[in-house]
């Protein structure tokens, strides 16, 4: 539902909004002032639209869910707004009559700081889909002073800087000083009994930490509803000791304040060492106790009773992040509302879901029982007594092993496992691509599907799909207009209505033509932010994600050396022009993905030094990858770089922006990938490497030598002594011992040298059908005519359905 309002009507309101914050008028205005007072005016419009949401809710007695997210990536949110709300086109006259441009606001305006990749992307596309399909949700998360960190690339090296994004982002947040919770940390644990024979555990001697609420209002396309997303903001009830003061000891009178404060500072500290592992534990259960208590009073003030929680309440887990919420309801139910244990479990069982994000161990994550109990007491006993019952309730399934008995325990050799935890109390469990919710069935969580087959489920990822295709591709949604009309926008299995056409030449060289603009318009941006100039007509070759070993950049790179090596020897080669463009950032104590950037940078300046590639070949790494950045790469994108090891990656949404664009994925039979092979068949992708079956056999007969490789296939062996003498002047020992002998673990863990001929030989045709151009441009309009699967309209949908049991206001 569009919000109706005159360009007049929006220029009084800017107009109010200046004087009555900042005092001035549009004569006599800042920029960020007017930028300010903007964002601020349709603020009031969302705020008021989430208050008619959730009345409406109470008063049908609906039920909601809370969506709780260590991080989110909301990205921008200006023009979002506007373009849902259905303001825009007067939007932009009353800024114009101000004297200014719209484009100059969403250009100035920084990404939300809240996330770091595809975990926060995809929270923050279900936000927007709960919010367009009338479902209502909340999410609930920190507030991140900082977020991850502003990444600076320096001579090749990431840099890591703070990213104050509040100071222009902060106008889209609300406190709710009324709503604070207090958090509590350390103490000890007191022991009683009360008159009806109840073990009582009473928390004392602990410190406290402030939580205050910060909303930021989360529109839906043309929805009469509207959801929030409730960021926690951590204080100290204690401003100053002034005793501590008064003795000259400054640093140490402010010591608690910042003790409080830094936990809503910085996403993922580094938790190599037990400062940054305190930290981490802190901040999880900083936000999901705060976000519970409000869950528990507002539902109090709705129904006067905690007995209907679960009629009324869904609890969604996403990833391991935020699972002390289940401990801490229980301890709320027990300790704050007198509920007994059984009462307590069996509520948490009924309202509680999980989503499991990764096959990856190490982001299972486990906490050092000793940790929990130091910082958490009274948490860690209630993990501990559900430990207990699990080993109990165990003693009626003797068909379970002693090895699934260790490998199901949530307390084991001194660790608290908290994905173990997430699936023992979840009402249901689920992957995020068939794969993927196969592979956790069946390996992962083996011995709990076993017990309780119901309870696993799939749910594909999805994407907020307008904001990529309407927002950031607007020729290209005006050409799905004019073909197949707008539906589209509010049912993505409308696209598909394109498809019948796929042979039309006009259409073809229309969206050939959409590409070229687009491709355009990000090089003029790259030479204006970087000064790096592009060749438009060259193929672009995109791997835009989180840098990591699985994701297998470094598969992409050495190929990118293959191709540099055949071009110095046969300049002449028939073969299309390239670009290879990367982007992400690497965790701060993260070496060797800092070195695949490194190596990244270096092999693109060694190959701008090198006058027969000029125009032929081009490798650029982009700093600071954020949603807004992403906007403009993906519908410049060509070919889409979703190369993981089979059987590693859980989904992937990157995968679904860029075929969405009409770039062509290259891939392996990983994560969605799949379901887009089955979308669009064979001939429509580039499919390479081992099935995640076949990654298994592999692994599993524990013989896999890379060096087998290397002296069977030439090109391979060319590659690793190009790594072996410096590039750019720069060594990269650490990547060739992590190829060929190992690093810090086995060698080539992640078989980047057992796919890359395969890998090596799909590029090659790849290239051959980019030049012949009605052939390439057929394929990828099959792409965009296939990707409304992957709307996030559907995924919200489904987990409201199968999992939350929710209704539509």
């Amino acid at each position: 539902m569009d919000i109706t309002i005159t360009a007049s009507e929006l220029y009084g309101l800017i107009r109010r909004k200046l004087l009555r914050h900042f005092g001035r008028n549009p004569e006599h205005v800042r920029l960020q002032e007017l930028y300010k007072a903007t964002c601020m005016v349709v603020r009031d419009f969302l705020a008021e639209r989430v208050d008619e949401t959730f009345n409406e809710v109470n008063a049908q007695g609906l039920k909601q869910v809370y969506y709780l997210s260590m991080e989110f990536l909301p990205g921008t949110s200006l023009r979002n707004h506007a373009f849902n709300l259905g303001i825009e086109p007067v939007l932009r006259e009353a800024v114009a009559a101000l004297g200014r441009n719209l484009d100059e606001f969403y250009e100035m305006e920084p990404d939300a700081g809240l996330g770091n990749g595809g975990l926060g992307r995809l929270a923050s596309c279900y936000l927007d889909a709960l919010a367009t399909e009338r479902y209502p949700g909340h999410g609930m998360s920190i507030c991140y002073e900082y977020g991850i960190f502003k990444q600076k690339i320096v001579d090749g090296r990431q840099t890591e800087l703070p990213d104050d994004w509040t100071d222009l982002g902060g106008v889209w947040l609300i406190a709710k000083e009324d709503e604070m919770k207090e958090v509590h940390f350390g103490g000890r644990l007191k022991e009683s009994w009360d008159e009806n024979g109840r073990l009582r555990m009473t928390h004392t001697d602990y410190r406290t930490v402030l939580a205050v609420p910060q909303e930021m209002m989360v529109s839906g396309y043309r929805s009469s509803a509207a959801n929030s997303l409730i960021l926690w903001e951590s204080r100290s009830p204690i401003e100053i000791d002034m005793e501590k003061f008064a003795e000259g000891k400054y640093l140490q009178a402010m010591e608690e304040r910042y003790k409080a404060e830094i936990i809503s500072q910085i996403l993922y500290p580094a938790d190599e060492h037990i400062e940054g592992k305190t930290l981490r534990l802190q901040q999880q259960y900083f936000f999901v106790s705060a976000s519970l208590q409000m869950i528990v009073d507002k539902h109090l003030m709705a129904y006067g009773s905690l007995d209907l929680l679960a009629d009324k309440i869904a609890i969604h887990i996403n990833d391991t992040h935020p699972t002390l919420a289940i401990p801490e309801l229980m301890r709320i139910l027990m300790d704050d509302h007198d509920y007994s244990w059984n009462e307590a479990d069996s509520i948490a069982r009924s309202v509680i879901s999980y989503t499991n994000h990764t096959v990856m161990p190490e982001a299972l994550e486990r906490w050092p029982e000793a940790l929990v109990a130091q910082e958490l007491p009274r948490i860690h006993s209630i993990i501990s007594e559900i430990n207990n019952r699990q080993s109990q309730s165990w003693l009626d399934h003797p068909e379970i092993t002693e090895e699934q008995r260790q490998e199901m325990a949530i307390i084991h050799d001194g660790n608290i496992r908290m994905a173990n935890l997430c699936v023992e109390t979840a009402h249901t469990v689920n992957g995020v691509s068939e794969l993927h919710s196969q592979i956790i069935k069946d390996n992962i969580f083996k011995g709990f599907s076993s017990l309780k087959p119901e309870k696993f489920i799939n749910v594909t990822n999805g994407i907020a799909y307008r904001r990529w295709l309407n927002q950031a591709n607007p020729k290209l949604a005006e050409l799905l207009d004019s073909v197949i009309g707008p539906a589209y926008r509010n049912d993505a299995r409308r696209l598909a209505g394109i498809l019948p056409l796929k042979d039309d030449v006009p259409l073809l060289a229309r969206l050939a033509k959409i590409k070229r603009e687009n491709k355009v318009r990000f090089s003029n941006n790259a030479n204006r932010l970087w000064g790096v100039q592009i060749d438009p007509d060259s193929l672009f070759d995109v791997q835009v994600k989180r840098i990591h070993e699985y994701k297998r950049q470094l598969l992409n790179l050495i190929h990118i050396i293959d191709l540099y090596l055949r071009w110095q020897e046969d300049p002449n080669a028939d073969l299309p022009p390239r670009t290879f463009i990367f982007a992400g950032k690497a965790a701060p104590s993260y070496f060797l993905a800092k070195e695949i950037i490194r190596l990244a940078y270096h092999l693109g300046q060694q190959i701008d030094a090198t006058p027969k590639l000029k125009d032929k070949l081009k490798v650029l790494f982009m700093e600071n990858y954020a949603v807004s950045m992403s906007e403009w790469i993906m519908p410049a994108a060509e070919l889409s770089e979703q190369i993981s090891l089979a059987g590693k990656e859980a989904s992937g949404t990157g995968n679904m922006k860029l075929m969405l664009n009409g770039a062509i994925t290259i891939g392996t039979l990983d994560g969605a990938n799949v379901e887009i092979h089955r979308a669009v068949g064979d001939d429509n992708m580039f499919l390479f490497g081992m099935t995640a079956e076949e990654v298994g056999q592999l692994l599993a007969e524990n013989n896999y030598n890379p060096w087998t490789y290397v002296l069977q296939n030439p090109s391979i062996a060319r590659i690793i002594d190009f790594i072996s003498h410096k590039i750019n002047g720069e060594s990269f020992a650490e990547i060739l011992n992590y190829l060929t002998t190992g690093f810090q673990g086995s060698a080539d863990p992640f078989c980047i040298l057992a796919d890359f001929e395969s890998y090596r030989k799909t590029q090659q045709r790849a290239g051959q059908i980019y030049q012949k151009p009605a052939e390439w441009n057929r394929m990828s309009l099959i792409n965009i005519g296939n990707a409304g699967i992957f709307s996030a309209d559907r995924s919200a949908g489904e987990y409201a359905s199968k999992i939350w049991k929710m209704s539509r206001l």
